[in-house]
C-alpha cells in the first residue's frame, strides 16, 4: 500500500480524501436523507467521478488501517506547509481520527485544516477538541445549512446563497474563491484560528437546486 494524496484545482495544497457520502455518516438525517449541504455535494459530480479519482479514495479507505500509515503520512508531508484533510469524505471512524491526530502532532511544520460534520456525533467531541488545541491545526465544524445557519464552535463554516451576499452578518468571512475562478490564490483563511466563521458561496447546478428548494421550505414555514 502507498499514500495517495490529491490536489483539488482550487487548492494551494495537497489533500487526503475518502469517498463522499459513503464515509460521511453525519451527512444523514435520522430518517436517512441527506442534509441540505450534502445534497448538493460537489464531490459527487464532475471530476470526482473519474475512475482515477474514485480509485484513490477507495484505496485510502483501506490504506489508513495499516500499522505504518502514520509513519508514511508524516514522511509524505515532509515538505508541505499547508494541508487539507478531506476535500471529500470525513473522519468516519475514531481509529482513523486518532491516527490523523498523531500525524498532526508529528508534523508541527505543517498547517492542517480539517472540515468535518463528525462534531454532531458525541463520541468524536474529545478528539476534535484535542486536535483543535494543537497550534498547527484548525478544525472547521461544518453547518448542514445552505442558507448561512451557524453551528457553535471555535472555528466553523457554513454555506451562503449568492442572493445573501449583500447582507452577510458581521463576523462571517466569505470565501472569495468564487471571485477568483474558484481558486484560493494567496488566501489561507481556512487555516487561520483568527477566522471564526467562513461562508462558502453556493456553486454547481445541484447546489442551486437545493437552494431553491430550501427557499420554498422557508416560505412554507413562514
Amino acid at each position: 500500500m502507498t499514500i495517495k494524496l490529491s490536489k483539488a484545482g482550487k487548492m494551494p495544497c495537497r489533500s487526503w480524501s475518502l469517498e463522499a457520502i459513503r464515509t460521511c455518516p453525519a451527512a444523514k438525517k435520522p430518517d436517512g436523507s441527506l442534509v441540505d449541504a450534502c445534497r448538493g455535494c460537489y464531490a459527487t459530480e464532475g471530476n470526482y467521478n473519474f475512475p482515477s479519482v474514485k480509485g484513490s479514495r477507495e484505496h485510502n479507505r483501506t490504506d489508513w488501517k495499516r500499522d505504518a500509515w502514520v509513519d508514511d503520512m508524516v514522511q509524505a508531508l515532509d515538505n508541505d506547509r499547508y494541508f487539507r484533510w478531506f476535500d471529500s469524505g470525513d473522519m468516519y471512524d475514531l481509529k482513523l481520527a486518532n491516527k490523523i491526530l498523531e500525524v498532526m502532532k508529528r508534523t508541527p511544520w505543517c498547517n492542517h485544516w480539517l472540515p468535518t460534520r463528525m462534531h454532531k456525533i458525541r463520541k468524536f467531541a474529545g478528539i476534535i477538541e484535542t486536535m483543535q488545541a494543537l497550534p498547527n491545526v484548525v478544525i472547521r465544524l461544518s453547518s448542514d445549512s445552505v442558507r448561512g445557519e451557524l453551528v457553535e464552535g471555535l472555528t466553523t463554516s457554513t454555506i451562503l446563497g449568492q442572493d445573501q451576499l449583500d447582507n452577510v452578518p458581521e463576523g462571517i468571512e466569505v470565501c472569495k474563491s468564487y471571485e477568483n475562478s474558484g481558486k484560493c490564490g494567496t488566501c489561507r483563511a481556512c487555516w487561520s484560528k483568527d477566522v471564526p466563521v467562513i461562508a462558502y458561496v453556493q456553486h454547481g447546478s445541484r447546489m442551486k437546486k437545493v437552494n431553491r428548494e430550501s427557499l420554498i421550505d422557508i416560505k412554507e414555514v413562514a
